[in-house]
């Protein structure tokens, strides 16, 4: 396990819980708009040992509500299994952040799983130039799995002034595909590389109609999350 990082209380990263962020080194995908690209290197050492970071965890039961495995890409992790499993002798919930880049692993511990926050970027057909790298029909795959899976679902959309994405087209393929709970996420500068602009002229007006016109797609459930 690559652990590079730990948020020791979140409020955000599993919605209506009050959990610990476990941060895992290394992504296969390169997106613009990342605002962890240090966890982006696959060969970059862990900045923490695993075995700390379960103590720590150990002493927050009671006070948390679970832990949540983010990244880089924590499925492509060998140790994710059995670190969920060593979390949940603990008896905290499970919540994962993947934006799908390895379906087969990620079916080998949804059924461990209570909540999984999957990123899906953009249709099938123009997900490579949004990831800058190959294999983006995985994150598809991925789709199938998580909702066939038992754990509650979301999908997010990230967006930004730069991309060529149909949203709205994203959204209603979304929904036909099953779909319950979406989020469409404005993209922020902090943490990004310095070539990235996450506003423009006229920006907040055109989001702001975006998100007007996804929130009539149906979902369930649908949000909002702004910078």
């Amino acid at each position: 396990m690559q652990v590079a990082g730990l948020t020791r209380m979140s409020g955000c990263d599993w919605p209506g819980r009050l959990v610990a962020t476990v941060f895992l080194q290394g992504c296969p995908w390169n997106c613009g708009y990342c605002h962890n690209p240090d966890l982006i290197p696959t060969r970059a050492p862990g900045r923490y040992a695993w075995g700390d970071v379960l103590e720590f965890l150990s002493a927050r039961v009671g006070l948390l509500d679970g832990v949540v495995f983010s990244g880089g890409e924590p499925t492509r992790q060998l140790g994710l299994a059995a670190a969920i499993s060593a979390v949940r002798d603990l008896g905290l919930g499970i919540g994962l952040h993947t934006a799908g880049a390895y379906p087969r692993r990620l079916a080998a511990v949804a059924g461990s799983v209570d909540w999984i926050g999957l990123d899906i970027k953009a249709e099938p057909e123009g997900y490579d130039d949004v990831i800058r790298t190959g294999g983006g029909d995985a994150a598809w795959r991925s789709l199938e799995v998580a909702l066939a899976s038992s754990a509650d679902v979301e999908v997010r959309t990230t967006v930004h002034p730069g991309s060529a994405v149909d949203v709205l087209v994203l959204a209603r393929r979304l929904r036909a595909a099953g779909v319950r709970h979406y989020a469409l996420q404005r993209a922020r500068a902090e943490g990004t590389r310095e070539e990235f602009r996450a506003d423009g002229v006229g920006w907040d007006e055109r989001f702001a109609h975006l998100a007007e016109s996804v929130a009539d797609v149906g979902f369930d459930h649908f949000e909002v999350r702004s910078g």
